[in-house]
Protein backbone atom coordinates (compact mmCIF):
# COMPACT_ATOMS: atom_id res chain seq x y z
CA UNK A 1 0.00 0.00 0.00
CA UNK A 2 1.32 3.31 -0.99
CA UNK A 3 1.25 6.02 1.82
CA UNK A 4 1.20 9.23 0.48
CA UNK A 5 -0.57 12.30 -0.41
CA UNK A 6 -2.08 10.15 -3.26
CA UNK A 7 -1.43 6.71 -1.45
CA UNK A 8 -5.51 5.72 -1.98
CA UNK A 9 -5.45 6.12 -5.21
CA UNK A 10 -3.81 2.67 -5.80
CA UNK A 11 -6.42 1.50 -3.48
CA UNK A 12 -8.89 -0.99 -5.24
CA UNK A 13 -11.14 -0.76 -2.96
CA UNK A 14 -11.02 2.87 -3.57
CA UNK A 15 -11.13 2.22 -7.48
CA UNK A 16 -14.36 -0.19 -6.84
CA UNK A 17 -16.27 2.83 -4.63
CA UNK A 18 -15.43 5.36 -7.12
CA UNK A 19 -17.19 2.79 -9.89
CA UNK A 20 -20.27 2.43 -7.83
CA UNK A 21 -20.59 5.91 -7.34
CA UNK A 22 -20.38 6.92 -10.98
CA UNK A 23 -22.22 3.98 -11.64
CA UNK A 24 -24.99 4.97 -8.51
CA UNK A 25 -25.59 8.54 -9.97
CA UNK A 26 -26.53 7.17 -13.37
CA UNK A 27 -28.98 4.72 -12.12
CA UNK A 28 -30.51 7.31 -10.13
CA UNK A 29 -30.47 10.24 -13.01
CA UNK A 30 -32.28 7.79 -15.07
CA UNK A 31 -34.92 5.39 -12.86
CA UNK A 32 -35.72 7.99 -10.20
CA UNK A 33 -38.41 10.13 -11.40
CA UNK A 34 -41.53 12.44 -9.79
CA UNK A 35 -43.15 9.46 -10.06
CA UNK A 36 -41.41 7.06 -7.98
CA UNK A 37 -39.17 9.58 -5.97
CA UNK A 38 -41.55 13.18 -6.02
CA UNK A 39 -39.60 14.44 -3.08
CA UNK A 40 -36.03 13.47 -4.38
CA UNK A 41 -35.48 11.94 -1.12
CA UNK A 42 -34.06 8.61 -2.60
CA UNK A 43 -32.40 10.09 -5.05
CA UNK A 44 -30.37 12.13 -2.53
CA UNK A 45 -29.58 9.24 -0.27
CA UNK A 46 -28.58 6.92 -2.35
CA UNK A 47 -25.80 9.63 -4.19
CA UNK A 48 -24.99 10.74 -0.79
CA UNK A 49 -24.29 6.76 0.55
CA UNK A 50 -22.30 6.05 -2.73
CA UNK A 51 -19.95 9.45 -2.54
CA UNK A 52 -19.73 8.34 1.56
CA UNK A 53 -17.31 5.11 0.67
CA UNK A 54 -14.44 6.77 -1.65
CA UNK A 55 -14.94 10.11 0.26
CA UNK A 56 -14.18 7.66 3.79
CA UNK A 57 -11.62 5.42 1.98
CA UNK A 58 -9.57 8.32 0.75
CA UNK A 59 -9.78 10.23 4.71
CA UNK A 60 -9.10 6.94 6.23
CA UNK A 61 -6.27 6.31 4.56
CA UNK A 62 -4.87 9.65 4.40
CA UNK A 63 -4.62 9.55 8.51
CA UNK A 64 -2.54 5.97 8.58
CA UNK A 65 0.80 7.95 9.44
CA UNK A 66 -1.00 10.01 12.50
CA UNK A 67 -3.61 7.72 14.01
CA UNK A 68 -4.14 3.93 12.52
CA UNK A 69 -7.76 4.21 15.02
CA UNK A 70 -9.33 6.93 12.94
CA UNK A 71 -7.60 4.69 9.65
CA UNK A 72 -10.07 2.04 11.14
CA UNK A 73 -13.10 3.75 12.30
CA UNK A 74 -13.45 6.31 8.65
CA UNK A 75 -12.82 2.52 6.83
CA UNK A 76 -15.48 1.35 8.79
CA UNK A 77 -18.14 4.19 8.20
CA UNK A 78 -17.22 3.26 4.22
CA UNK A 79 -18.44 0.09 4.86
CA UNK A 80 -21.49 0.98 6.13
CA UNK A 81 -22.40 3.08 4.05
CA UNK A 82 -21.90 1.00 1.01
CA UNK A 83 -23.89 -1.81 2.92
CA UNK A 84 -26.97 0.94 3.41
CA UNK A 85 -26.49 1.48 -0.49
CA UNK A 86 -26.77 -2.10 -0.82
CA UNK A 87 -30.15 -2.50 0.95
CA UNK A 88 -31.69 0.28 -1.52
CA UNK A 89 -30.79 -1.88 -4.72
CA UNK A 90 -32.50 -4.85 -2.86
CA UNK A 91 -35.43 -3.12 -2.04
CA UNK A 92 -35.35 -1.22 -5.52
CA UNK A 93 -35.55 -4.92 -7.18
CA UNK A 94 -38.16 -6.40 -4.09
CA UNK A 95 -40.48 -3.07 -4.71
CA UNK A 96 -40.68 -4.32 -8.30
CA UNK A 97 -41.70 -8.03 -7.48
CA UNK A 98 -38.02 -8.67 -8.43
CA UNK A 99 -35.65 -10.67 -6.41
CA UNK A 100 -31.48 -10.66 -6.35
CA UNK A 101 -29.75 -12.86 -8.74
CA UNK A 102 -28.98 -15.96 -7.14
CA UNK A 103 -25.06 -16.67 -6.10
CA UNK A 104 -25.10 -19.26 -8.66
CA UNK A 105 -26.36 -17.79 -11.47
CA UNK A 106 -24.48 -16.91 -14.49
CA UNK A 107 -25.13 -13.26 -13.81
CA UNK A 108 -23.74 -13.00 -10.82
CA UNK A 109 -20.48 -15.18 -11.46
CA UNK A 110 -20.29 -13.08 -14.41
CA UNK A 111 -20.25 -9.89 -12.74
CA UNK A 112 -18.07 -11.17 -9.42
CA UNK A 113 -15.60 -12.41 -11.80
CA UNK A 114 -14.61 -9.38 -13.25
CA UNK A 115 -11.09 -8.00 -12.07
CA UNK A 116 -9.83 -4.99 -12.14
CA UNK A 117 -6.37 -3.73 -14.05
CA UNK A 118 -3.42 -3.27 -11.77
CA UNK A 119 -2.77 0.77 -11.40
CA UNK A 120 0.01 2.29 -13.04
CA UNK A 121 0.09 6.29 -12.27
CA UNK A 122 3.49 7.06 -12.66
CA UNK A 123 4.19 10.95 -11.90
CA UNK A 124 0.69 11.86 -13.51
CA UNK A 125 -1.86 10.68 -10.69
CA UNK A 126 -4.92 12.57 -10.93
CA UNK A 127 -4.84 12.41 -14.79
CA UNK A 128 -4.01 8.81 -14.93
CA UNK A 129 -6.45 7.40 -12.07
CA UNK A 130 -9.11 9.49 -13.66
CA UNK A 131 -8.36 7.04 -16.63
CA UNK A 132 -8.18 3.97 -14.71
CA UNK A 133 -11.49 4.12 -13.18
CA UNK A 134 -13.16 4.88 -15.81
CA UNK A 135 -11.96 1.95 -17.69
CA UNK A 136 -12.55 -0.68 -15.09
CA UNK A 137 -16.48 1.21 -14.85
CA UNK A 138 -16.46 0.50 -18.74
CA UNK A 139 -16.11 -3.38 -17.86
CA UNK A 140 -19.20 -3.41 -16.36
CA UNK A 141 -21.20 -1.86 -19.40
CA UNK A 142 -22.77 -4.84 -20.43
CA UNK A 143 -24.65 -4.87 -17.32
CA UNK A 144 -24.82 -0.86 -16.60
CA UNK A 145 -25.97 0.00 -20.45
CA UNK A 146 -28.67 -2.25 -20.52
CA UNK A 147 -31.57 0.77 -19.76
CA UNK A 148 -33.29 -2.20 -17.65
CA UNK A 149 -33.13 -1.40 -14.53
CA UNK A 150 -33.23 -4.47 -12.60
CA UNK A 151 -30.59 -6.02 -14.35
CA UNK A 152 -28.76 -2.79 -13.29
CA UNK A 153 -29.76 -3.25 -9.87
CA UNK A 154 -28.47 -6.49 -9.51
CA UNK A 155 -25.42 -5.35 -11.43
CA UNK A 156 -24.65 -2.61 -8.24
CA UNK A 157 -25.96 -4.93 -5.53
CA UNK A 158 -23.53 -7.62 -6.16
CA UNK A 159 -20.77 -4.66 -6.37
CA UNK A 160 -21.79 -2.87 -2.99
CA UNK A 161 -21.31 -6.40 -1.44
CA UNK A 162 -18.61 -7.47 -3.19
CA UNK A 163 -16.56 -3.95 -2.09
CA UNK A 164 -18.26 -4.75 1.65
CA UNK A 165 -16.26 -7.95 2.04
CA UNK A 166 -12.66 -6.03 0.79
CA UNK A 167 -13.11 -3.27 3.29
CA UNK A 168 -13.68 -6.10 5.62
CA UNK A 169 -10.26 -7.65 4.19
CA UNK A 170 -8.36 -4.29 4.33
CA UNK A 171 -9.70 -3.39 8.11
CA UNK A 172 -8.37 -6.64 9.31
CA UNK A 173 -5.06 -6.05 7.71
CA UNK A 174 -5.36 -2.09 9.51
CA UNK A 175 -5.81 -3.93 12.51
CA UNK A 176 -3.18 -6.33 12.42
CA UNK A 177 -0.73 -3.47 11.19
CA UNK A 178 -2.30 -1.70 14.38
CA UNK A 179 -1.74 -4.30 16.64
CA UNK A 180 2.02 -4.45 15.44
CA UNK A 181 3.00 -0.93 15.05
CA UNK A 182 0.44 0.49 17.36
CA UNK A 183 -1.50 3.89 16.93
CA UNK A 184 -0.11 7.45 16.71
CA UNK A 185 -0.25 7.30 20.83
CA UNK A 186 1.86 4.62 21.52
CA UNK A 187 4.00 5.92 18.63
CA UNK A 188 4.68 9.51 20.58
CA UNK A 189 4.82 7.86 23.82
CA UNK A 190 7.83 6.10 22.34
CA UNK A 191 9.61 9.38 21.15
CA UNK A 192 8.32 10.69 24.40
CA UNK A 193 10.88 8.15 25.92
CA UNK A 194 13.34 7.86 23.82
CA UNK A 195 14.10 11.86 24.48
CA UNK A 196 13.77 11.57 27.72
CA UNK A 197 16.71 8.48 27.91
CA UNK A 198 18.74 10.57 25.46
CA UNK A 199 18.48 13.52 27.83
CA UNK A 200 19.27 11.19 30.69
CA UNK A 201 22.22 10.25 29.10
CA UNK A 202 23.61 13.01 28.51
CA UNK A 203 22.58 14.26 32.10
CA UNK A 204 25.04 11.78 33.93
CA UNK A 205 21.93 9.26 34.77
CA UNK A 206 22.28 6.78 37.04
CA UNK A 207 21.38 3.31 35.95
CA UNK A 208 19.06 1.22 37.46
CA UNK A 209 19.58 -1.30 40.45
CA UNK A 210 17.38 -3.87 38.99
CA UNK A 211 18.43 -4.23 34.82
CA UNK A 212 21.25 -1.80 34.54
CA UNK A 213 19.60 0.19 31.98
CA UNK A 214 19.63 4.26 31.99
CA UNK A 215 17.38 5.92 34.40
CA UNK A 216 15.29 8.79 33.55
CA UNK A 217 13.50 11.59 35.62
CA UNK A 218 10.00 11.37 36.89
CA UNK A 219 7.35 12.68 38.97
CA UNK A 220 5.38 10.79 41.20
CA UNK A 221 1.47 12.00 40.62
CA UNK A 222 -0.14 10.51 43.59
CA UNK A 223 0.56 9.29 47.00
CA UNK A 224 2.40 10.50 50.03
CA UNK A 225 5.34 11.49 47.31
CA UNK A 226 3.13 12.92 44.95
CA UNK A 227 4.83 16.24 42.86
CA UNK A 228 8.46 14.91 43.79
CA UNK A 229 10.96 14.03 41.63
CA UNK A 230 12.84 10.51 41.29
CA UNK A 231 14.80 7.88 39.11
CA UNK A 232 12.69 5.80 37.14
CA UNK A 233 14.01 2.90 34.99
CA UNK A 234 13.86 3.56 31.56
CA UNK A 235 12.75 0.11 31.18
CA UNK A 236 9.61 1.09 33.15
CA UNK A 237 6.69 -0.98 32.42
CA UNK A 238 8.85 -4.22 32.56
CA UNK A 239 11.29 -2.93 34.76
CA UNK A 240 10.04 -0.92 38.07
CA UNK A 241 13.66 -0.34 39.65
CA UNK A 242 13.72 3.58 41.18
CA UNK A 243 16.13 5.61 42.73
CA UNK A 244 16.04 9.08 45.23
CA UNK A 245 17.28 12.08 43.92
CA UNK A 246 19.94 13.16 45.90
Amino acid sequence: MKISRFGYFWLDTWVMANVIQLATQDFCSQFLNRSNDPCGRQYDQMTQAARSAPANIAEGNSRHSTSKETEMKLTDVARATLSELANDYLNWLLRHEQTPWSIYSHEYAAVSNVRFDKPDYKDDVLYQSSIHILKQKHRFDAWLLTGDSMIVANCLLVLCNRLVLMLGKQIENQLATFREEGGFTEALTAERLAHRTEQSLQADAPSCPVCGKPMIRRMAKKGMNSGREFWSCSGYPQCNGTRNIG
